[in-house]
C-alpha cells in the first residue's frame, strides 16, 4: 500500500471510534461490570496503546509515550474483571492519548513520499492496529447495544432502502470437489489463524440461499423449540437451562402476543424479513435440529461463498485465482454488502441480489456474522504471527463464524476471514444459514 493510503485509512478509523463513544456520558464510558464487554474507556485506551506497541515501540523503537501503560491497557495481561477498577485516565486525557500516538504515527509516515510504497514490514505493522480498532469499533457498538445505549451518530450517510427481493427461498446447490480454504500471499495482511490456503475435499451440498430470519427463528420459539431437550446438544441444553432462555436475548412479547426486539434503547416490531441476529451458536444448532437442517462446515461456507478456484493451489497460499468476494474483487458498496453501518442495522435478507455468489448465495459478506459447525482451530502447517496473542489462546473452546455484518468494516472483510467467539455468545452481531442434512 501506498504511505498515502495508510495515512488515510488510520486517520478514518480513529475518527469513527471517537464518534462511537463522543455521545457517551462519563457513566456510560465505564457502564456496568459484565464478562461480555469492556468499559468503552477502556477500550479506546486500549485501541491508541495497540498501536503506539506495535507501530511506534515495536517497528520504530520508540518510548512509551506514557508511562504505566503497559500496566492499564495490555489485554493479554490485565484480568477482564479489574478493568472497571485500573486507575484509568479520564475521558479528555484519554482521546488527547489517543490523537497523540495517531499523530506520532502519522509523522513517521509523512517523513517519506506519500506516493512511496511501504516496505512488507512497515506494511505489517501499520495494518495490524488498523485492523484491530476497525475490530474493536464493532465490539463498541454491540456494547452499546449490549446495555441498552442511543444506537451511536455517526457521519455516514445512512442508506434508507434496500429493496427486498421476498421471502429468498431454496438451497443453493454446491458440487464439493477440492477446493483451497484459506488466504493467499496476494492480500496485504492476512492474520496468522487464516494462512495458509490448503486444499480440502468437500461432498456435494445444498445451503440455503439466504441467512434465517426473523420470521422463520420465531416458527422455531413458537413450536417450543427452546423448551425441547431433544434439539439440543447436551452443552446447549445446560446454557439454555442455566440462562432460562426461551426466546433470542433481545426478544419480548408485545401487545397482542406480537414479538418486539429491542434496538439498542427502544423497541421495534419484530421484522420478519430480516435475518435473526443475536443468537449463540447453541440457539442456531438447536434451531437446525428442529428444521431438519445443519449449520455448513466453515469450508463448505468458504466454497459456497468462492464458488471454485480458477487456478488451483501450487504452493502454501495458492489457489490465486480465488475471488476475494462473493460477487467477486470488485470493492464492496451498499449494492453488494451492508457494512460500515451504512443501514445502522440489518437489511432484508433477501435484499441485495448484486451480492448473490457463483451459486446463488446472497448477502455472504455483511449484514450479519454466520455461525459455522466448526471449532476454532489452526490451519495445517500454522506458525504464529507476532501478536501471539491473537489466534492461539482461542483454539479449540470457540466457534467460527464467517462473512461479518453490518458494523464490519468494508476494509476489513473478505470471504477467508475467520471471526471466532464461544458457542454461547449472543451478544454479538450473528446469525446463521442452514444447510440441507446430509
Amino acid at each position: 500500500m501506498f504511505a498515502n493510503e495508510i495515512i488515510g485509512a488510520l486517520t478514518e478509523a480513529r475518527s469513527r471510534t471517537f464518534e462511537l463513544v463522543a455521545d457517551l456520558s462519563d457513566k456510560e464510558m465505564l457502564g456496568p461490570q459484565l464478562d461480555i464487554v469492556n468499559p468503552p474507556l477502556w477500550e479506546i485506551g486500549h485501541v491508541a496503546w495497540f498501536q503506539e506497541k506495535w507501530t511506534l515501540r515495536h517497528l520504530r523503537q520508540r518510548d512509551p509515550i506514557i508511562d504505566g501503560g503497559d500496566e492499564l491497557y495490555d489485554s493479554a495481561a490485565i484480568s477482564h474483571d479489574t478493568r472497571w477498577d485500573l486507575a484509568l485516565p479520564g475521558r479528555d486525557q484519554t482521546l488527547a492519548y489517543m490523537r497523540q500516538v495517531l499523530e506520532a504515527v502519522v509523522d513517521g509516515i509523512e517523513r517519506r513520499a506519500l506516493s512511496e510504497v511501504l516496505t512488507e514490514k512497515d506494511e505489517y505493522f501499520h495494518l495490524l492496529p488498523l485492523y484491530h480498532e476497525y475490530m474493536h469499533s464493532e465490539a463498541i457498538t454491540y456494547t452499546r447495544q449490549t446495555l441498552g445505549y442511543t444506537a451511536p451518530t455517526l457521519g455516514v450517510t445512512l442508506s434508507t432502502s434496500s429493496p427486498d427481493a421476498g421471502r429468498l427461498l431454496g438451497d443453493a446447490e454446491v458440487p464439493g470437489g477440492r477446493f483451497d480454504v484459506g488466504a493467499t500471499p496476494a492480500e496485504p495482511f492476512v492474520f496468522d489463524n487464516e494462512k495458509w490456503a490448503h486444499p480440502v475435499d468437500i461432498a456435494p451440498f445444498k445451503i440455503a440461499r439466504a441467512a434465517v430470519s426473523n420470521g422463520e427463528f420465531a416458527e422455531f420459539v413458537e413450536a417450543g423449540g427452546y423448551l425441547r431437550e431433544s434439539y439440543w446438544s447436551r452443552a446447549g441444553w445446560c446454557w439454555r437451562t442455566q440462562m432460562e432462555a426461551d426466546h433470542p436475548v433481545y426478544w419480548q412479547r408485545g401487545d397482542g402476543g406480537r414479538w418486539r426486539r429491542r434496538h439498542f434503547d427502544h423497541w421495534v416490531s419484530l421484522e420478519e424479513q430480516l435475518p435473526v441476529i443475536h443468537v449463540s451458536w447453541y440457539e442456531a444448532d438447536a434451531f437446525c435440529r428442529w428444521a431438519g437442517r445443519r449449520l455448513p462446515s466453515e469450508a463448505e461456507w468458504e466454497m459456497a461463498a468462492s464458488g471454485r478456484d480458477s487456478e488451483p493451489a501450487g504452493r502454501p497460499g495458492g489457489g490465486r485465482g480465488k475471488p476475494k468476494f462473493p460477487w467477486g474483487n470488485e470493492p464492496a458498496t451498499p449494492e453488494r454488502a451492508n457494512l460500515d453501518w451504512q443501514a445502522m442495522g440489518c437489511i432484508p435478507a433477501g435484499a441485495l441480489p448484486a451480492s448473490d455468489s457463483q451459486f446463488g448465495c446472497r448477502q455472504m459478506i455483511g449484514n450479519v456474522w454466520e455461525w459455522t459447525a466448526d471449532d476454532f482451530g489452526p490451519y495445517p502447517g500454522f506458525v504464529v504471527d507476532p501478536y501471539k496473542e491473537y489466534s492461539v489462546p482461542w483454539f479449540g473452546d470457540h466457534k467460527v463464524l464467517r462473512g461479518g455484518c453490518w458494523t464490519t468494516r468494508s476494509g476489513l472483510i473478505r470471504n477467508t476471514w475467520r471471526n471466532f467467539y464461544k458457542p454461547d455468545r449472543r451478544d454479538v452481531l450473528a446469525g446463521f444459514r442452514t444447510c440441507a442434512a446430509r
